[in-house]
């Protein structure tokens, strides 16, 4: 069995050495800490690192400040350490800086070990938190980048939904299908990888808030909710009239253009003028017919829905990137 070691993985070990090189070079006392201190700090993003990196620096200057004062006060004794503990947990709590409760203990049992306070001792676990801090820092500047994943979603799912419209036209045109329906639960996977990566890519750019690919995944998930709701009635129509013809027509149209292409206006026209067709037609003339007219109609509205949610949302997608 071959082992894989991940890009993290590798990150995490480079940056541990390279942490312990730089204090060891500067002759720093409890050089092996800068290492804990970077592994603790390479995060999946660069936004959790930059958060994780400040409230470790921060939790660890009020952990060295609380516990200098009280060890100087009280005495190096292990019930300090208890009594220090007891007060610098709630204080990083109400902070919300509680990712810096493992690190700081490190920087707090330094000073218990060495039983002095001193401002060479000071100095050293500053330049110990700021080496660990720093090399965690530089070694998550490189993220893998996520174009090719991304792209690859986004080509799976429109392939899915073309699969899905399509079949349920069939559905409508004949009143059976031999489709076994194993695209859905493909799409609700695809859709939600894709999101996921898509909002790990926002948290890997500082200053980026938005992302185009977000907001595509985020439209077909929301359009794939309708195509959901619709499939139910879809399936009880059992008998073809002459709309559902019509239907299977346009959801066959819609699959061949499930694209970033904005043909929304287009539909919606074409959907406007099918309703005043089906208004125009004889009224049903069994229960029968008017129960199938009815869930075409329903069909149709949810169809619309489906055209109006891509509509509002893209304004926020890039067409060029997609």
């Amino acid at each position: 069995m071959s082992l894989k070691i991940g890009y993290r993985t590798l990150k995490t070990a480079v940056g541990a050495g390279l942490a312990v090189a730089i204090a060891q070079a500067l002759h720093l006392d409890f050089y092996g800490s800068a290492a804990i201190i970077t592994i603790l700090c390479i995060s999946v993003t660069r936004r959790d690192s930059l958060k994780v990196s400040w409230a470790r620096f921060v939790a660890c200057m009020i952990g060295m400040l609380l516990s200098g004062m009280l060890f100087e006060l009280i005495g190096y004794q292990p019930w300090t350490l208890t009594l220090i503990i007891l007060a610098f947990i709630p204080i990083v709590v109400r902070l919300k800086i509680t990712e810096g409760i493992a690190t700081s203990s490190v920087i707090i049992l330094h000073l218990y070990t060495v039983g002095e306070m001193s401002f060479s001792l000071v100095i050293n676990e500053i330049l110990i938190i700021t080496i660990g801090i720093g090399v965690a820092l530089l070694m998550n500047l490189y993220m893998p980048n996520s174009d090719r994943a991304l792209r690859h979603y986004h080509k799976e799912i429109e392939l899915h939904f073309k699969k899905i419209l399509h079949e349920l036209s069939v559905y409508l045109r004949y009143g059976e299908s031999d489709w076994d329906g194993k695209e859905i639960p493909e799409t609700v996977e695809l859709l939600s990888k894709g999101k996921n990566l898509a909002m790990r890519n926002i948290q890997n750019h500082i200053l980026r808030y938005e992302d185009q690919y977000y907001y595509y995944f985020k439209m077909r998930e929301k359009q794939f909710e309708i195509i959901e709701r619709l499939m139910p009635y879809v399936s009880k129509i059992n008998k073809t009239v002459e709309q559902s013809e019509t239907v299977a027509d346009f959801l066959d149209e819609v699959s061949d253009a499930v694209s970033p292409i904005n043909r929304v206006p287009y539909f919606l026209d074409k959907i406007k003028t099918m309703k005043q067709g089906f208004e125009e037609m004889p009224l049903p003339t069994s229960r029968e017919e008017f129960e199938v007219r009815s869930s075409l109609l329903y069909i149709m509205h949810e169809l619309e829905e489906y055209l109006h949610i891509k509509d509002r949302l893209w304004n926020h997608v890039d067409k060029k990137k997609l």
